[in-house]
C-alpha cells in the first residue's frame, strides 16, 4: 500500500516541479520516499476521469500509439518515457530518408509473407485493421507528401526523415502527450485495482520517480529494458538475436570489387547443421559488393529469414550466387562459345557477352577464379574453361565467415511471443492493462519498410484499444477480445 500523499517537498527537482504544475497532470502529485526519492502518484480517487497511460519507449510504435490513444480519449493523460532520443531509428532509417512503409502489398496475407517471425500470425486481421494505405493516409493527412519507388518502398517526398519525425512529435505535443527523455523504467509492478507502480530512473542524476499508471504500453524495440518488464509481469522471452545484416566473405579478391552492384541475382544460403529444406533461404534481388563482403536487399532478406540458423551456425556457411538468374546454364554456355567464335582475336579480359550485364571488374574476377591469363585471346580458351566459367556464373561459391551490422535497418528477431498477446488489442494475455507494440514482440520483417509497418499497425491497435477503454464508462466490464479494436467507427472518431 502507498503511504498517504502530501505536497512536493521544496527540495524536489525543478523538472519534477514543472511536471507537477503541468495542467494535464494536476491530478498527480509527488511525495518523497524514505530514501528521499520523489514519487509520482495519483492523488484523486476518481480514477475513471483521470487516468494515465505510461508508454515505455519513444520509438515509432510508442509515439504512434500515444497519438491514437490521445485522439480517442482527450482526457487520458499520456506520458512517453524514452532513454535516448525520440524516434532515433526513424531518424536514421533508409539512409536518413525514412522508409515509412511498403506500398506494393495491400492484401494482409501477401504482406505477412515479408515477416520471417510473425508471417503466420499477422496474415489475418492485424494488417486489415491498419495497413500500409492507412499509414500513408495518416501522414498525408498531416501534410506529409509521400512517394512510392519502383520496389515498393515509400519515402517522404522531401527525402528527409526529419519530415516524419517532426510530424509525429508535433502531433503528439499538439494533442497534449507528455514526452520525457533521458529516463529509463527500472521496474513495473501490479498494485491494487489492476494498476501499475512504475519506477523511473533519470540517467543523469541519482533520482527515482514512482508513477502510478492505469495502462502500460511497452514499445522498447530490442532493448533489454522491455524484455525485463515483460518477464517480470509473467511473459516468456524468445531469445533475441540479430536480423538484417550483411555477410562477411572469405575471398581475398573480393575487396577489389567493392562498390560493384548487380541489379538481380539469385542467392542460396547453405548451412551445415540445417538439413531440412527452407525455401526462404533462396532469395532473388539486388546484390552489392562491399570491402568486407556482400550486402544489398538479397543478402538482407537471407539474413532475416536465416537469422536463427545463422546464429546457431556462428555465422558460418556457404552462399551460392547465380549472376544470370534469367538465363539457363545451357544458354550461358552457348553465349560464351558464340562470343569466342565472333571475337576470337580479342583479349579475354577486355570483352564478354553483353547479355550477362556484368561489370568488367567482375568478369576479370571470373577469369582469375578459373586460373586463366586475361591477356590471352578468346580463341585460345578451351571448351572446358568456358563451361567452368558458365558454372561460376550460375553458382559462384562464397564462404560466409561472419556478419556485418547494417546500421540503418538493424533489427532483432525474438522477444515476447505473439501467442502471449491478443493481436486484436495488443494487450497481454498474462497481465491485464499491459500492452505491447513493435519490435519488443517476436516480429521482424525483411528490408523494405515492413518493420516500420509492424510498428505503425501495432501502435495503432494498442493506442486505439487503450483510448477506447479509457473513454468507456463500463471499461471494467468490457472484454478486450470483445472490443474488436479498432472498429470502423473508431477510425471515424479519430
Amino acid at each position: 500500500m502507498l503511504e498517504p500523499f502530501h505536497l512536493l517537498h521544496y527540495r524536489a527537482s525543478m523538472e519534477t516541479t514543472r511536471l507537477c504544475k503541468t495542467s494535464r497532470f494536476l491530478p498527480y502529485i509527488f511525495r518523497r520516499t524514505s530514501s528521499s526519492f520523489p514519487v509520482f502518484c495519483s492523488a484523486t480517487g476518481n480514477q475513471k476521469s483521470e487516468q494515465l497511460l505510461l508508454v515505455v519507449g519513444g520509438g515509432a510504435a510508442g509515439v504512434y500509439a500515444s497519438i491514437h490513444a490521445k485522439r480517442l480519449s482527450p482526457k487520458l493523460n499520456v506520458l512517453v518515457i524514452e532513454k535516448g532520443r525520440f524516434l532515433s531509428k526513424v531518424k536514421i532509417s533508409g539512409g536518413g530518408r525514412c522508409n515509412v512503409t511498403n506500398g506494393h502489398f495491400h492484401e494482409p496475407v501477401r504482406l505477412a509473407e515479408n515477416y520471417p517471425r510473425g508471417n503466420r500470425e499477422l496474415r489475418w486481421s492485424f494488417f486489415d485493421v491498419h495497413g500500409p494505405q492507412d499509414t500513408m493516409n495518416f501522414f498525408s493527412n498531416q501534410g506529409i507528401q509521400l512517394k512510392t519507388e519502383d520496389d515498393g518502398r515509400v519515402f517522404p517526398v522531401s527525402d528527409n526523415s526529419a519530415s516524419i519525425v517532426d510530424c509525429l512529435l508535433n502531433e503528439a505535443r499538439r494533442l497534449g502527450v507528455l514526452l520525457q527523455t533521458g529516463k529509463t523504467v527500472s521496474d513495473v509492478s501490479v498494485i491494487d485495482n489492476e494498476q501499475f507502480l512504475v519506477k523511473v530512473k533519470k540517467r543523469t542524476a541519482n533520482l527515482v520517480e514512482e508513477i502510478k499508471a492505469n495502462y502500460v504500453l511497452v514499445s522498447t524495440g530490442s532493448s533489454w529494458q522491455g524484455y525485463s518488464i515483460a518477464a517480470k509481469l509473467g511473459h516468456s522471452i524468445i531469445e533475441p538475436m540479430p536480423s538484417l545484416f550483411t555477410f562477411k566473405i572469405a575471398n581475398e579478391k573480393l575487396p577489389s570489387l567493392s562498390g560493384v552492384s548487380f541489379p538481380k541475382v539469385r542467392a542460396k544460403l547453405e548451412l551445415d547443421h540445417v538439413k531440412r529444406r527452407i525455401p526462404e533461404l533462396t532469395q532473388v534481388g539486388p546484390l552489392l559488393v562491399t570491402h568486407w563482403g556482400l550486402s544489398g536487399p538479397v543478402i538482407l532478406r537471407l539474413s532475416a529469414w536465416g537469422a536463427r540458423e545463422l546464429f546457431h551456425s556462428n555465422y558460418r556457411g556457404m552462399l551460392y550466387v547465380d549472376f544470370t538468374p534469367d538465363i539457363h546454364i545451357e544458354e550461358v554456355k552457348q553465349a560464351l562459345f558464340h562470343h569466342r567464335d565472333q571475337l576470337a582475336k580479342n583479349k579475354l579480359n577486355n570483352c564478354f557477352p553483353l547479355q550477362f550485364a556484368l561489370s568488367k571488374r567482375f568478369w576479370r574476377l571470373l577469369v582469375a577464379e578459373e586460373g586463366l591469363d586475361g591477356d590471352v585471346p578468346w580463341a585460345t580458351v578451351s571448351n572446358n574453361n568456358l563451361n567452368s566459367i558458365a558454372l561460376l556464373l550460375k553458382q559462384f561459391p562464397f564462404k560466409v565467415v561472419g556478419k556485418g551490422q547494417f546500421k540503418d535497418e538493424f533489427v532483432t528477431a525474438g522477444g515476447v511471443p505473439l501467442s502471449e498477446v491478443s493481436l486484436n488489442t495488443m494487450e497481454s494475455k498474462k497481465c491485464r492493462n499491459l500492452f505491447f507494440a513493435g519490435e519488443v514482440l517476436n516480429v521482424d520483417g525483411i528490408t523494405g519498410g515492413f518493420n516500420f509497418q509492424n510498428a505503425w499497425t501495432g501502435g495503432y491497435i494498442a493506442g486505439t484499444t487503450i483510448g477506447t477503454l479509457a473513454s468507456s464508462s463500463n471499461c471494467e466490464n468490457s472484454s478486450r477480445e470483445q472490443l474488436k479494436i479498432p472498429l470502423e467507427k473508431i477510425k471515424n472518431l479519430e
